[in-house]
This record gives structure tokens, sequence and C-alpha cells, in this order.
């Protein structure tokens, strides 16, 4: 598991039965992302790669990449990782890498994905789960959930319903992944 801030995400992968003896490592990118405590919480070792120490995001991505297949892992599974992976992490872990995106992917991608669903005045946002490949929020979709927009909402009332959907369906997502039974077919997913 890779995160970087509070580990929401991360806290109902662990409390899932059936992940919780998969995961076998989080790595973050900030020394003092809560999601750190939430894995020491779980006794699960834990480990911090710094953006700071690489000279750019392929050294960095090859030192995570180390990192998760030095433990052991068979696959890779973002929780709220602020850090976009370069082209060489992808293909040490093809089609293993799970992410999940505050919005109906492919609709606004990238950072603050709340704030535009808001701004460009939707009525429906959501949450997808969604295979990473080499580009930002554009792999292979495993699921999706609407989530109304309300008009009094503001990110954060919106972001609140969000997060309870992602905790919702990331878990079965992630264990669909881990019982292997997700197979991507011409960038389309089958979940068995």
């Amino acid at each position: 598991m890779l995160a970087s801030g509070s580990g929401t995400n991360l806290q109902a992968l662990l409390d899932t039965p059936e992940v919780r003896p998969h995961v076998v490592l989080v790595v973050s990118d900030r020394p003092d992302a809560r999601a750190l405590e939430r894995a020491a919480a779980h006794d699960v070792p834990t480990a911090t790669v710094l953006w700071s120490d690489h000279d750019d995001r392929d050294s960095f991505s090859a030192s995570v990449a180390d990192a998760v297949e030095d433990s052991g892992a068979k696959g890779v599974v973002l929780a709220g990782f602020m850090r976009v992976l370069g082209p060489s992490f992808v293909a040490r872990f093809p089609n293993r890498i799970l992410n999940i995106h505050p919005s109906l992917l492919p609709a606004f991608p990238g950072g603050r994905a709340v704030e535009a669903a808001l701004r460009h005045g939707v009525a429906v946002s959501g949450v997808t789960v969604h295979i990473v490949d080499e580009g930002v929020d554009t792999g292979p979709i495993v699921a999706q959930v609407p989530v109304p927009v309300e008009p009094d909402d503001t990110v954060e009332t919106l972001h609140a319903r969000i997060q309870l959907e992602e905790h919702r369906i990331y878990p079965e997502a992630v264990t669909a992944l881990v019982q292997g039974r997700i197979e991507v077919v011409d960038r389309k997913v089958v979940v068995r």
C-alpha cells in the first residue's frame, strides 16, 4: 500500500478481513503521514521514501518499486498516495496497481477533482477504482459509484460523502485483486 496522508482508505482496507493478511508493507513519501501510524497500529511494516532524496521521478519511482518488491508484495494499492509514479514503476507491476479517485473518470482526473466537479456544476460526482497505467487517472476502470451533488455542497461535504463510498468499494476491489479475480483484456477490466 502506498499512502501520503491521513490514511482513511488504508484504514478501511486494514479493517477488511479478506485484505489485511495481504498487506505486507505501507510506503509513504511523507514521514509524518498518519497512514504510517495506522499501519503500525496493525503491525504492518512501514517505509518512507522521500521525494527530496531523489533527482527525478524515475529515481523516486525506482526506490518505491524496490521497497515494494523487497517486501514480497505481488500488487500495489494506492491509498491517497499523492505522487505520480513513473512508467518504470508501472512496468514492474503491470495490471497489478489499483488506485481510487474521487470522480467518475474520465471526468476530472488529477488533483482537486472534487473542487473541479463543484466548479463545473455537475449534478453527479462519484468514485472510480482503476488500474494504474502510465497516464494520470487514465487506466482501465474496475468500479465506479455515483455520488449526487447537493445544491449546498462544499468541497468538504461532497468529499465526505465521496469518502463513504470509497471506503465501501475500495475494499471490494482490493479483495478481487488479492484473490486474483481482476483481469485486463484490451484495456477493459473483467472481475471474475
